[in-house]
């Protein structure tokens, strides 16, 4: 026997213990694995807040049964820690639910140890289509990067009033996908990309890039940028060239514009057009209520990465009282596949062949609202489904 097979038979052979010791109807037990320091610790902060304040509103108890969590630190992105920490997770710590995962490499990681083990697994944010394809017992309540960018590729091109278009895109596996995805569905309506250049990851200087932009003279300007300092920086290349989004459309998923990129941006940002699954100011009562706890809690907005927890943790207490309490993996995933609710998001819900979440994409642009500057809903697409399993099924 390898040692591969033989941890998968250990690992299934705890699985199966740890089950019969739940029909005691012991607590259930979520091991959430999150960059909780590193440079991705505020979206793992985001994301457990909005975890911590589920629990707050709707208890700690479920189906009759108490809901405990063991929270382990990846640090950032580390695959084979984030496989190690959920083998830990299920071997010694026995826990039922493996949940977090901000980052795609560590999900897909931690995937391996879902199938071997048998064990539901929520990804409640990591964006990459085929993540979900790693384990059979795996969920997502966040978004796929192609699900939001190609939504955005067809509005653009048959209700945007673009045709021309020039692409950036940082040069990293998200960017690559974001704007593969964004060319892709902008081709398909009848768009033309006329240009398009990849940038580096680190600390690029934008303006070559704008300049080469407006040299072309495109309708619309397609940009995918890493959250944090960068946005900032573009739309400061923006400005510095000439280039006002109020009159060609700059376009980029919703990251670009989120609070912080705003504040740091200023005026310069006004026009850009997102496409995007949530934001603070979507206009819901739930997402209202959403906005004031948290804002009550923690003195901050909630962002994309609260929302998937927050959906996350919703899908795990509904899921368990459909089984009963019940922590048996199928029985779970079983129970998920076609649940639908109303999210702070909007209305949502769990495609039955995939496992990945079917939501509005909203189409935003930048605006001043009351002296400040916020993403303004402009459109939406509904009930979008992950576009490249889409394509998989036919």
């Amino acid at each position: 026997m390898n040692r591969r097979t033989f941890g998968i038979a250990a690992l299934a052979a705890t699985a199966l213990f740890a089950g019969a010791a739940h029909a005691q109807q012991g607590p259930i037990k979520i091991g959430l694995i999150m960059p909780y320091s590193g440079q991705f610790a505020d979206a793992a902060a985001q994301m457990d807040n909005a975890i911590k304040l589920f629990v707050k509103q709707n208890g700690d108890t479920v189906a009759g049964r108490k809901v405990e969590f063991i929270r382990k630190d990846v640090g950032g992105i580390a695959p084979d820690v984030a496989k190690r920490l959920a083998q830990e997770l299920v071997v010694r710590d026995g826990v039922d639910i493996l949940a977090g995962f901000v980052l795609t490499p560590n999900a897909m990681a931690a995937g391996d140890v879902s199938e071997q083990a048998k064990k539901f697994m929520v990804v409640m944010n990591a964006a990459t289509s085929i993540v979900t394809t790693k384990s059979p017992f795996m969920v997502r309540t966040s978004l796929t990067t192609p699900q939001v960018n190609e939504a955005l590729g067809q509005w653009a091109a048959t209700k945007g009033g673009v045709k021309k278009a020039y692409t950036m895109h940082s040069d990293y596996g998200p960017g690559i996908d974001a704007e593969a995805g964004f060319s892709r569905a902008f081709k398909e309506a009848g768009g033309e990309v006329i240009g398009t250049v990849k940038m580096a990851v680190a600390n690029p200087d934008f303006s070559a890039y704008v300049q080469r932009a407006k040299d072309l003279n495109p309708e619309g300007i397609y940009v995918f940028v890493p959250g944090g300092a960068q946005p900032a920086a573009f739309g400061k290349a923006l400005a510095e060239r000439g280039i006002d989004p109020r009159k060609v459309k700059v376009m980029g998923q919703g990251e670009i514009t989120d609070d912080s990129a705003l504040k740091s941006m200023g005026d310069a940002a006004l026009g850009i057009i997102t496409a995007f699954h949530y934001d603070p100011a979507h206009k819901s009562d739930k997402n209202a209520a959403f906005v004031k706890a948290y804002n009550a809690e923690y003195g901050r907005n909630p962002d994309f990465f609260s929302i998937g927890g927050w959906d996350g943790m919703q899908l795990i207490y509904d899921v368990l009282k459909k089984t009963g309490g019940k922590t048996d993996a199928q029985a779970m995933v079983d129970a998920a596949k076609g649940m639908a609710w109303e999210s702070p998001r909007g209305p949502i819900s769990i495609d039955p062949e995939t496992r990945d979440i079917i939501q509005n994409v909203y189409i935003r642009r930048v605006e001043k609202v009351d002296g400040k500057l916020q993403n303004v809903e402009i459109d939406r697409i509904e009930n979008v489904k992950d576009p490249v399993k889409a394509r998989m099924k036919k």
